[in-house]
C-alpha cells in the first residue's frame, strides 16, 4: 500500500478544534451528497469528538441523506452510557433528521467474536468512507486498535476485529480493522488535551504506533493543539 501524506493542522485550543472540525465533516457531507447522493461517515468516540458532536445537532444539513458507522464501540449493555454510540445520541444525533435505520451501531453487547461478525455483515455492502473521524490516545492507539494488538493491517485482513485484553476497561471490545478504515475518502484525527503530546511526538518520529498505520491513499489530516506540535518539537530539535 502506498502511504498517503499527514497534514497536521496546529490549532489555537480545544475551541478551535471544534469549530474547524465541524466545518470539515459539514463541508465533506455536503461534497459527498452532491457527487453521490449520500454521505457515509464513521464516528470516534472520547472526550475530543464530544463537543464536536454538541455542535453539529445545531447545524443545518441534509441529514437523510447521512449514514453514520462507528470506528469502534466497548462490549457493555447496548443503553450503557460507556458506549461511544450512547454519547454520539444524547449530544447529536438524537436532536437531528437522521434516520433511525442509517445510524449503524456496533453491536458490542453481543460480545466481542459475536459483535465483530455481526458488524461486518452490515460493512458487507458498503463501500468507502467518505470520512472518517478518529482520535489519539496516549498510547498511540485509534479506535480500539492497540499497541501490542492485531491492528488488521493487511488489505485482506476482516474489516472487523474481535479485540480481547484491551489495555484499557472495559477489556473487550470490537474495532474496525486498519485496512477497513484506509477505504475512506477522507480520515480526520482530532487531538487535544496534554496527556496525546507523548503518542504525538512518537508519531511525528515514525515510531510504529497504531494510529500511525492509518494511512489512506488521500492522506490524513490531523487536527491538533499547537502546544502538543511544539512539545514534539522542543523534544526532536525538529
Amino acid at each position: 500500500m502506498n502511504a498517503g501524506s499527514v497534514r497536521w493542522l496546529g490549532v489555537a485550543g480545544a475551541e478551535e478544534l471544534r469549530s474547524i472540525a465541524c466545518r470539515r465533516i459539514l463541508d465533506a457531507a455536503a461534497h459527498a451528497i452532491t457527487a453521490r447522493g449520500q454521505f457515509l461517515i464513521v464516528l470516534a468516540g472520547g472526550e475530543t469528538p464530544r463537543g464536536v458532536y454538541r455542535m453539529l445537532r445545531d447545524a443545518k444539513a441534509q441529514w437523510p441523506r447521512w449514514h453514520i458507522y462507528f470506528g469502534d464501540e466497548r462490549c457493555v449493555a447496548a443503553a450503557d452510557e460507556q458506549r461511544n454510540s450512547s454519547m454520539a445520541a444524547r449530544e447529536w444525533l438524537d436532536h437531528v433528521a437522521i434516520p433511525r435505520y442509517q445510524i449503524h451501531a456496533i453491536p458490542a453487547e453481543l460480545g466481542a467474536l459475536a459483535g465483530a461478525k455481526d458488524y461486518a455483515n452490515t460493512l458487507r455492502t458498503v463501500g468507502d468512507f467518505d470520512l472518517v473521524l478518529l482520535g489519539l490516545g496516549g498510547d498511540g492507539h485509534t479506535a480500539s486498535l492497540f499497541p501490542g494488538h492485531d491492528w488488521g493491517l493487511e488489505s485482506n485482513a476482516p474489516d472487523v476485529l474481535a479485540v480481547f485484553d484491551a489495555p484499557k476497561a472495559p477489556p473487550e471490545r470490537v474495532s474496525l480493522s486498519v485496512a477497513r478504515l484506509n477505504r475512506a475518502r477522507e480520515v480526520l484525527f482530532l487531538i487535544a488535551g496534554e496527556s496525546k503530546g507523548e503518542a504525538v511526538m512518537r508519531w511525528r518520529a515514525g515510531k510504529p504506533l497504531p494510529a500511525a498505520a492509518i494511512q489512506p491513499a488521500a492522506g490524513v489530516d490531523v487536527i491538533v493543539e499547537s502546544e502538543l506540535l511544539e512539545m514534539g518539537s522542543t523534544v526532536s530539535g525538529t
